[in-house]
């Protein structure tokens, strides 16, 4: 059965109740049980009653959420927040002091290979191998996922086709972030995940970067955002998580 989710509410770990959302264009995810945005299919991506504590410090707790095909949640909050601590958990790299996570009805510790290469997670590093070029890191990554079709047409829409044959070493802070979203977008996964993927990227990257998400909730996937510029991917019906 579809869930639904009233649109007016937003949920901050520093309010009590729920509070009226001032972003019309963003949908919020109140903690409350049975919080969801109006699904058409059922939510591959869900958590429940999640928290985490570093020492006496919690950094979120109570947190609920669903995300099915084609949706999008935003993390924002300060530094410190927990917004990296939230996506690691989602990815299956850290564990929750409370809760659980599941993908496709699995907990995302008890996936299969093949079922967590549905995820793919971006985080502040680019994982590159700074001594191949490129284009060789590229090939790296795409027979991983098992691609063979060329990618040319995304060095070209990142502004990367005259570097692919110079050594990560060499690239600016910029140029990396671009070549590691391009191995992002060479993936097979279902579900992105991706950690301020904006840092040192210029306006023209922003807005590729912003239409492959489009893009990618388009074709049915599912992506999870962490950043400090929510309007630059916000969009009817996302889902806005405060920390």
């Amino acid at each position: 059965m579809p869930l639904k989710m009233r649109l007016d509410l937003c949920y901050s770990k520093t309010k009590v109740n729920p509070i009226g959302c001032k972003n019309d264009r963003v949908g919020h995810n109140p903690r409350s049980t049975g919080a969801s945005l109006l699904l058409m299919t059922e939510p591959a991506l869900c958590g429940r009653e999640l928290a985490a504590w570093r020492g006496d410090r919690c950094l979120f707790e109570r947190l609920h959420f669903d995300l099915g095909p084609g949706q999008l949640a935003l993390l924002v909050g300060s530094n410190g927040s927990g917004k990296t601590t939230l996506l690691r958990i989602l990815a299956g790299l850290g564990l929750p002091t409370e809760g659980a996570v599941t993908w496709r009805g699995v907990a995302v510790g008890e996936l299969a290979p093949d079922e967590r290469g549905e995820i793919a997670y971006r985080g502040h590093l680019e994982a590159l191998k700074r001594d191949l070029t490129v284009a060789e890191n590229l090939s790296f990554h795409a027979a991983v996922w098992g691609r063979s079709q060329p990618f040319e047409g995304v060095l070209a829409e990142l502004k990367l086709s005259g570097l692919a044959h110079m050594r990560a070493r060499y690239l600016s802070a910029g140029q990396r972030r671009r070549a590691a979203l391009a191995m992002l977008k060479l993936s097979r996964a279902k579900l992105w995940l991706l950690d301020e993927p904006t840092t040192n990227l210029d306006r023209e990257g922003r807005g590729v970067l912003a239409e492959w998400v489009r893009g990618h909730l388009r074709d049915g996937g599912l992506a999870v955002i962490a950043t400090h510029q929510p309007d630059e991917f916000a969009a009817r019906g996302a889902l806005m998580i405060e920390l």
